[in-house]
């Protein structure tokens, strides 16, 4: 029986079997967390806590689903779909700035037949393959802004600047995972200079422009507000909020109180999603609940490196870092905030956080690096797609750069 099991995940659950248990372990938190944490949601929506298990359980179903699904694909269609993706993604961005559903000063979401979600989601995974795509495709000319750096630059300011009116912290985020990918793709010194001179410039045009057509930048007095009250100043709820996670993590003590010991989500607006951290470690203890969320995505993120290093082609390598880079990132915000390291951000937990198409994308992101993985151990997963319409070329070089 023992035997059948294993061939069944040697068949079925391929690439890196690390990447799969710190995947599940994350999804099996969540599923605990979430329902014990939203009872105050429950209590808003008729008592119907079984209702949110189910549709927080039936997210993370669908999204290990995906997982598996994407996971199987070479990573080779990446780079393909990555040009559609991020088109798809500017279009749909484009469309929440101009009618998209606002929520809390915030155009954030689409709805589309009942369906709400935040394009951000897609655009944080398009981006991070298409520079994936781009570096590998202009590796040769890296050394050189205008021919080898500007197009990746213009995909990477279009998209921030799209998502920057409504969320701050995923624009920013995103620009430093890009810039990093610059750098470990190799691109020289003179690029990365006029690139972080463009973003210096761009950082000084925004805040200009908000002072002239404040319109253009609703969310400015939030941010002002939020960097003051983390200096010390005033914050409003921003403020009492992580006085709230703060009293959490205190009352969490060392050692593990248990599911449903928790107090805090009576208080705490938010502790099923931004909040998700401190209320972990109020009912699980900062030893259990708060280094072994560390210890997960720490070991999520070198397995990404490891796999991205030793991946025989150059796009698989920059793909995997780089969704690496973005999920840990994601996480160190997240918890940042919670321990008030941070400023506030509504950054989400990876994996862990309630969400709809967080879970989804953050799913087909870990996907790609364990279908990236599948490559150290099969030739056939690494090896190239055939050429659009057929034709029989020279098999492209592989590069070990």
């Amino acid at each position: 029986m023992q035997n059948r099991f294993t061939d069944f995940l040697q068949e079925h659950l391929r690439g890196d079997r690390a990447t799969w248990a710190v995947a599940i372990l994350l999804m099996l938190t969540s599923l605990v967390s979430v329902y014990s944490a939203s009872a105050t949601l429950a209590w808003k929506q008729d008592g119907n806590s079984i209702g949110i298990l189910f549709r927080h359980g039936t997210f993370l179903a669908a999204g290990l689903g995906i997982m598996w699904a994407v996971h199987r694909l070479k990573f080779a269609w990446f780079s393909r779909l990555s040009q559609l993706g991020i088109h798809i993604a500017l279009v749909l961005l484009l469309l929440t700035v101009l009618v998209g559903s606002e929520i809390n000063d915030a155009r954030r979401w689409m709805d589309i037949g009942g369906f709400r979600f935040q394009p951000s989601d897609i655009a944080k995974v398009a981006l991070v393959a298409f520079v994936a795509r781009m570096l590998d495709k202009n590796r040769l000319v890296l050394h050189d802004f205008q021919k080898g750096v500007k197009p990746i630059v213009g995909y990477i300011a279009l998209t921030c600047a799209l998502v920057l009116p409504a969320d701050f912290s995923t624009a920013a985020m995103l620009a430093l995972v890009c810039f990093l990918m610059m750098v470990i793709a190799g691109v020289t010194w003179k690029p990365l200079l006029i690139t972080m001179g463009l973003g210096a410039g761009a950082g000084v045009g925004v805040m200009a422009l908000s002072a002239v057509a404040p319109g253009l930048f609703p969310r400015m007095g939030t941010w002002i507000a939020r960097a003051t009250g983390f200096l010390g100043g005033e914050g409003g709820s921003d403020s009492s909020q992580i006085d709230y996670a703060l009293q959490a993590i205190h009352q969490g003590g060392l050692l593990p109180a248990g599911p449903g010991s928790g107090l805090s989500r009576n208080a705490m607006p938010v502790a099923y999603s931004d909040m998700i951290y401190a209320f972990i470690i109020e009912e699980w203890g900062a030893l259990l609940g708060g280094l072994g969320l560390i210890l997960l995505y720490l070991i999520l993120f070198s397995r990404a490196i490891r796999i991205g290093t030793r991946c025989p082609r150059n796009f698989g390598g920059l793909l995997s870092i780089g969704l690496g880079l973005m999920l840990a990132l994601q996480a160190l915000v997240n918890m940042g905030v919670a321990v008030r390291l941070l400023p506030m951000t509504g950054q989400p937990l990876p994996l862990v956080s309630m969400g709809g198409t967080s879970i989804i994308f953050t799913c087909a992101a870990i996907g790609m690096i364990l279908s990236v993985s599948r490559s150290l151990t099969d030739p056939e997963a690494a090896k190239p797609l055939e050429p659009r319409g057929g034709r029989h070329t020279r098999p492209i070089p592989v590069s070990t750069s």
